[in-house]
């Protein structure tokens, strides 16, 4: 007979958004009793880990899919604002966290690094200059400078520039960029979360999950290295476990869940380790995505400090497997094919030939090849300099919207009950950078009736909480020194 537990809160994986809920949970209901279940023997071992993502604190300073040029040739900015703020959010709580010692050492998983949008050709250039003067007079993003000198860029990238030819290029800079380790962020999370009592059960896989009738939460968890199973159940039930978690959507049966489907996308990137390479260019680059590329296969030449450690990474190249997870299943697509959902699948299949298409050439490729796109990069990268890493999956979410059925979603989305009783989150890009927003979007969702007790609290953690910074600029001024000052980023 497996054994039973009751708690108030369940919390299915141990990457940053689990993490990050638990966390701020713990501060608003200290009380509460919280139960955390990762089928990894650690945390943060899936896409929250530092090696199966790039690190990049999204804030749109140089992420150009965040401002979409229109028919007319204005650039909109309206995503880069709302992505911006979010990272503002997040580092407001990472703040509070390492000003309250709940957290030590963060330069320990943030860092400055200086974030660069870099383009070719004068079609290119030109939208460069657009995108500048859009973003330049937001408060967000005044410091951004823009240049298509040679010796101003051969200043700020000389790794990029040595041996280039006469082709129009320009870039963009803003000095406030970050390059943050979300796996040690996670693992620093979650040793916080143990120390409050919070019980985390590593090794566990939750096979079941199903609801009881006096309305909470019963799950069937196995504990894989001894084989027993257990009950648990709870009132809350979030399902954090990246591309894990649509399965565990669909066996909840809520009808949220209901014509949801997932592809999933794996990820490449080329990382050089040579001190003498690496000293030649501190920044995180990202130029335009090719034709028919999804927007997380934006290429990007990275500055990366892991474990005191720094390395270039170039990427990412796309690739497909049906595993949600990098430890996943083979059989994880087939599985997520439900009836409800077969239609938006078959639809989506139909819709995203070119796609498919795109992944099957890039699963295809060559080290040749990979280095023949690094090097409109970086033109003198050789091969042996070079090395090829495997990163995490990503579940993309496919969905019926307005633009269609079959709608191929970017980005992260919060799935949760009508009674606020289970969350799940799924999607991807910007995810981490994004924790925060999103965890008090679960928070609003689901625990509408503490909101108000609750208000002094989150203002507390989040001094920015319900108001918008775009309205404000000497708050943003306010908030900019103070996380810096709290982050080590000065």
């Amino acid at each position: 007979m497996s054994r039973q537990t009751k708690t108030d809160v369940i919390l299915i994986g141990a990457g940053i958004m689990s993490a990050t809920l638990g966390s701020m949970l713990k501060e608003l209901a200290p009380d509460w009793n919280i139960t955390v279940f990762e089928r990894r023997a650690n945390a943060g071992e899936e896409s929250s880990n530092e090696w199966n993502n790039a690190g990049t604190g999204h804030s749109s300073l140089c992420e150009l899919n965040y401002t979409v040029e229109q028919p007319d040739g204005l650039i909109n900015i309206s995503k880069a604002i709302a992505v911006n703020e979010e990272y503002q959010t997040s580092k407001q709580f990472w703040s509070y966290l390492v000003n309250n010692e709940l957290i030590r050492n963060p330069r320990d998983f943030i860092v400055p690094v200086p974030h660069m949008s870099f383009v070719q050709g004068e079609q290119d250039v030109l939208f460069l200059k657009r995108r500048f003067k859009a973003l330049s007079n937001h408060p967000l993003f005044q410091e951004m400078e823009y240049s298509d000198d040679p010796a101003k860029l051969m200043e700020w990238i000389p790794l990029m520039m040595k041996d280039r030819t006469n082709t129009p290029i320009a870039a963009t800079k803003i000095e406030s960029g970050t390059d943050v380790n979300f796996g040690a962020l996670t693992r620093m999370l979650f040793a916080h979360l143990k120390s409050s009592n919070v019980d985390v059960k590593f090794n566990h896989n939750v096979d079941q999950i199903k609801r009881t009738k006096g309305g909470s939460w019963e799950l069937a968890v196995r504990n894989i290295e001894s084989g027993a199973a257990e009950r648990h159940t709870a009132k809350f039930v979030f399902i954090g476990g990246g591309g894990g978690s649509l399965h565990l959507l669909q066996q909840s049966g809520i009808p949220e869940g209901k014509g949801i489907g997932g592809f999933p996308i794996s990820g490449l990137f080329m990382v050089c380790k040579k001190p003498e390479i690496v000293a030649q260019h501190r920044a995180k680059v990202y130029g335009k995505a090719s034709v028919g590329a999804p927007p997380m296969s934006v290429p990007h030449l990275d500055t990366r400090v892991i474990d005191n450690q720094e390395s270039l990474f170039f990427g990412p190249f796309a690739g497909f497997s049906p595993k949600f997870l990098k430890f996943g299943s083979m059989f994880d697509l087939i599985t997520s094919v439900k009836t409800h959902n077969l239609l938006t699948m078959m639809a989506a299949g139909v819709k995203n030939v070119s796609l498919t298409t795109y992944l099957i050439k890039q699963v295809m490729l060559s080290k040749d090849k990979r280095m023949e796109a690094l090097r409109d990069f970086v033109p003198n990268a050789q091969s042996e300099d070079w090395d090829l890493l495997v990163a995490g999956q990503r579940v993309q979410i496919i969905k019926d919207t307005a633009a269609g059925k079959g709608t191929l979603q970017f980005g992260t989305e919060v799935i949760s009950s009508a009674d606020g009783s289970i969350a799940a989150l799924l999607g991807a890009s910007p995810g981490a950078s994004t924790a925060v927003s999103v965890m008090l979007e679960v928070i609003h969702k689901c625990f509408p009736q503490h909101i108000e007790a609750w208000q002094p609290k989150l203002q507390e953690m989040i001094p920015s909480y319900g108001m918008s910074l775009s309205n404000n600029p000497a708050l943003i001024q306010e908030i900019q020194a103070s996380t810096a000052r709290a982050l080590g980023l000065s």
